[in-house]
């Protein structure tokens, strides 16, 4: 998670907002057949190509046995796990430390089990298997098959107690955890000053960020945008002035009429454009007086953003009704397809 990544998190581009884990069918119907089946018989399953597993062997899971779930940020693909969600500009170091760190984790955990259950009487199969039902049930929540972009899948994700928090400095929170710092302790990996210090970098990297692309917003649509819409105003009100002096008064009211309408709309849209800018300055302002590092990221996530994304609205519109001769900055259109 990161300022730039939150533009395309969660909405139809990978990686979806909510972590989950996507097993596919043969997968799947192992696990709840593990879950379910007595310890002493054979387990046996039918997949895409079939698929037999006698305790305490470990299945042939084939390659590519899934339909290979593109909206799900952690995939099983028939060999190997899929890890999709390392951000747009992130080092994919920081992603593999804390999952190489959960499986670190998750294997002294479950060796511990295991060897706690032998200790009281049980044969190391029976113990096994015992606690690998166990974490089955633990990690139910997580496993989803579906469509990790739907609305349903958020409320389900929510019913299912998932994290489905959106913002990104509430997101850095997880880190400090306590759950989270007694992972990385017990692994001798980071301690709680290290977790703390590398948020802190998290939380001021995300405030810049936004800072500079306010700044920047600020700078553009004074600068650029209006400028170009007055621009554009101009010819139209002449046009409508020559109009009258053309035609008679009833015929150039009919025929100036869109153009009219246009003028309006550049204006009410220009003026609501510096006004949102004259707001984000104040706004950014009242934000950087904020001594904590982690309450002044939220304060740009909660209430410079949004500001920001008022005055794209009003810019977006405009550049629908600008003629592009006037427009000196690149239209989404001209982005899309190069001319």
């Amino acid at each position: 998670m990161s300022a730039t990544n939150a533009h395309r998190l969660g909405a139809n581009e990978a990686p979806p907002a909510i972590i989950s884990s996507f097993l596919g069918k043969q997968l799947s119907e192992l696990l709840d057949h593990i879950e379910c089946a007595d310890t002493e018989e054979l387990f046996a399953m039918s997949g895409k190509q079939g698929m037999k597993l006698d305790i305490p062997e470990i299945p042939e899971l084939l390659i590519d046995n899934t339909d290979r779930n593109r909206t799900s940020p952690f995939a099983f693909t028939g060999n190997r796990f899929e890890f999709r969600a390392v951000g747009s500009e992130a080092n994919c170091a920081s992603a593999m430390i804390a999952l190489n760190t959960a499986v670190a984790e998750a294997l002294t955990s479950f060796k511990q089990r295991v060897d706690a259950l032998i200790a009281a009487g049980q044969d190391k199969t029976t113990a096994i298997i015992n606690v690998v039902r166990d974490d089955i049930k633990t990690c139910k929540p997580i496993h989803f098959d579906g469509n990790g972009y739907s609305d349903e899948w958020v409320a389900e994700a929510a019913r299912r107690g998932l994290d489905v928090e959106t913002s990104c400095p509430l997101i850095f929170d997880r880190y400090l955890d306590a759950d989270t710092i007694r992972m990385f302790e017990s692994q001798n990996v980071m301690n709680a000053k290290e977790l703390a210090a590398r948020n802190e970098v998290k939380w001021e990297t995300y405030t810049k960020k936004i800072q500079i692309e306010a700044r920047v917003m600020g700078d553009l649509s004074m600068n650029h945008i209006i400028p170009i819409a007055t621009q554009y105003q101009s010819q139209l009100a002449k046009n409508v002035l020559n109009m009258y002096e053309i035609f008679s008064k009833e015929e150039a009211d009919e025929l100036t009429a869109r153009n009219k309408k246009i003028i309006k709309e550049i204006a009410t849209r220009s003026q609501a454009i510096e006004t949102g800018v004259e707001r984000l300055v104040e706004t950014r302002k009242v934000a950087n007086r904020i001594e904590s590092i982690r309450e002044r990221a939220i304060a740009y996530h909660d209430t410079v953003e949004p500001i920001m994304t008022d005055i794209r609205y009003e810019i977006d519109k405009l550049e629908m009704i600008v003629s592009d001769e006037c427009w000196t900055l690149p239209k989404y259109r001209e982005l899309l397809f190069i001319r």
